[in-house]
């Protein structure tokens, strides 16, 4: 557009300098929505003026006398000339720069639309290119890149240091942790550090989402020469089938990679909703749902062209991601509506009044919560730009873009040409208390699902348990034969206001006790108002209280911070440690004794509720 500008611009004259000044005022006149938008044409303004310059000019020119000899309307016809070329040269001028500008916003608008109707396209790099220079024997074989691989591989080679291990990964990136993807990477001002996968803990050091950078692993062509082993890394490549008797696996090209051991870790893949299944292509790229790097990158780049996400699902992921998002949204006014079918965020895991509480904050967020809510059809509007979801409420909404955040199911598409078993109830690839599955063959992780000797059966998607699952296979890979017997916790952050630890069963259909910390109120009809309630005297805390809760009552406290026990036959099954952080010990303690206790406030007081919990 400058270099346009160049070349059009007339050579400086008294005459052009005052038609400068004049044009600048019609262009800010314009901008501020005054006067006309261009300068009139020369000949319309001066045809219908009989006295003109210009008529004068005319009759003269046609008798071919008296004008060289007039000065006064040679001076006046140049005036005139140069007044009029300026008046055409301005109008040329803006009407370069109007079509610019409208093309730059049809430009604009087309990015808009195609960052907002269409996916980006990933293509998935294989390392190594050639499934050629993947081993055909290999002691040590991790199915799957996840975080049950990283602790397997880690605990194998610190049980026999010269293992040659091979990590056979469906994903392009290298092992990661995946809590922060809906957490602390959307949180802070650095914009780069969060591109990076770069993110600051709990205690405010920053650190990599990768456990280890790329030198960390031998190249896969490299590993079987390795003089003290190594751990090989061979991406974008997929297990299709196992024959567990021949102890071989088959790659998607047809490979064929004989094992001496074999971990599968496959984890887990997310849900999706039949009305997304149902629907065309042009539809189904408006939908999407969050696990992978690639899901927390495509979402990152969308936030900055839309203006609207649905989040359906009300659990953990679309709990945290609501909050995250909202966060996120503020500085570029995006709205976020979570829409679900429970009464509260969180609401197969928290008692009612905590789960009331907790939507309540989500809402303080900037989230709009629509609960006892479920999405019953789907179209496009807007010329396919939006999508309109249609909810059993009788209501519409309608947004740029849509989540899918109603859960996870366990990758067990090997199970069937292994002839593994899957559990009938919770899914999941059957394991014993070593988590073995046939011999020399082990499962850890998301897709696992083992005994628990004091709570049962039992399969766990989260973190800790795919740290310790993994770590045990791996340990037992090398010979350990150690039985499992941790008791996997997990914890969630939703927003600022909301953080907790949990162990054990943790469902909301149980009896729950629940004691919290409660302020010195200068107001005591609030603390006469808990008639239903035990209140008693924090003896260390003499200035506040403990108020329990039982899983029916509901009143206006403030659960900042206390602990829940979740009971079956009145034995403690199951704990949330509410904003209380640090006491996860004394938890499994209280988990193991597998006993009925008779008043639960005192057990309670072992968690020291009004202690420091940082």
């Amino acid at each position: 557009m400058l270099s346009k500008l160049r070349l059009l611009r007339p050579p400086v004259s008294p005459g052009s300098r005052i038609l400068n000044a004049w044009e600048n005022k019609n262009y800010s006149d314009k901008k501020n929505g005054r006067g006309k938008t261009t300068p009139p044409l020369i000949q319309d303004e001066f045809s219908t003026n009989p006295k003109s310059p210009t008529t004068t000019h005319s009759s003269e020119s046609e008798n071919n006398n008296g004008w060289q000899n007039d000065s006064k309307n040679n001076q006046s016809f140049r005036n005139w000339s140069l007044f009029g070329g300026a008046i055409i040269l301005s109008g040329t001028v803006y009407g370069i720069y109007h079509f610019d500008i409208m093309k730059q916003k049809k430009d604009d608008n087309l990015i808009t639309e195609e960052n907002t109707n269409a996916k980006k396209i990933r293509k998935l790099v294989q390392i190594p290119s050639l499934s050629e220079s993947i081993p055909d024997n290999i002691q040590y074989l991790l199915i799957g890149g996840g975080t049950a691989s990283f602790s397997a591989f880690r605990a194998i080679k610190s049980a026999d240091p010269t293992a040659r291990v091979l990590v056979i990964s469906a994903e392009g990136y290298l092992p990661h942790m995946r809590p922060p993807l809906s957490k602390e990477l959307w949180y802070g001002d650095d914009t780069e550090m969060a591109k990076s996968l770069n993110f600051h803990q709990w205690n405010g050091t920053s650190r990599s989402l990768f456990y280890e950078p790329e030198p960390f692993y031998t190249p896969v062509e490299e590993l079987t020469t390795a003089k003290n082993g190594g751990i090989s890394l061979a991406r974008g490549w997929k297990v299709e089938s196992i024959n567990v008797s021949k102890k071989k696996v088959k790659l998607n090209d047809g490979k064929e990679i004989s094992y001496d051991k074999c971990l599968i870790a496959t984890g887990s893949v997310p849900k999706t909703l039949k009305l997304y299944d149902d629907a065309n292509e042009e539809l189904k790229n408006k939908f999407s749902v969050f696990r992978s790097i690639s899901d927390f990158e495509d979402l990152w780049e969308q936030l900055g062209h839309i203006k609207s996400i649905a989040i359906i699902g009300g659990g953990f992921l679309g709990s945290e991601l609501a909050a995250s998002l909202a966060n996120k949204g503020k500085k570029n006014g995006v709205k976020i509506y979570q829409i679900f079918k429970e009464k509260g965020n969180m609401g197969k895991v928290l008692p009612k009044y905590l789960s009331h509480w907790t939507t309540e904050k989500v809402r303080n967020e900037g989230v709009e919560v629509v609960t006892e809510t479920e999405v019953e059809n789907c179209s496009l509007e807007n010329n396919k730009r939006q999508v309109n979801l249609k909810l059993s409420n009788g209501k519409n909404i309608s947004v740029d873009h849509v989540i899918m955040a109603v859960g996870a199911k366990p990758n067990t598409e090997l199970a069937t040409d292994a002839g593994l078993e899957i559990d009938s109830k919770l899914d999941g690839y059957l394991v014993n208390s070593e988590l073995q599955a046939r011999t020399d063959l082990y499962i850890a992780g998301d897709c696992a699902c083992f005994y628990d000797k004091q709570l049962g059966r039992r399969r766990v998607e989260h973190h800790d348990h795919a740290v310790i699952s993994g770590r045990l296979a791996g340990e037992n890979m090398a010979g350990a034969a150690k039985p499992y017997q941790h008791q996997p916790m997990f914890w969630s952050d939703i927003g600022p206001s909301v953080g907790y630890e949990a162990i054990g069963i943790v469902d909301s259909s149980l009896a729950t006790m629940g004691v919290f910390a409660k302020g010195n109120h200068k107001d005591p009809s609030l603390l006469a108002n808990e008639t239903d309630q035990n209140t008693l005297t924090n003896k260390k805390e003499t200035n506040e209280e403990l108020v329990s809760k039982n899983n029916e009552s509901i009143s206006e406290n403030d659960y900042n911070k206390g602990v829940v026990f979740y009971l079956k036959n009145d034995v403690i099954v199951g704990i949330v440690l509410w904003n209380l952080f640090n006491r996860m010990s004394i938890a499994r303690q209280v988990l193991k004794t597998n006993r009925c206790y008779k008043d639960l406030n005192e057990v309670a007081k072992l968690f020291n509720i009004h202690g420091d919990s940082s």
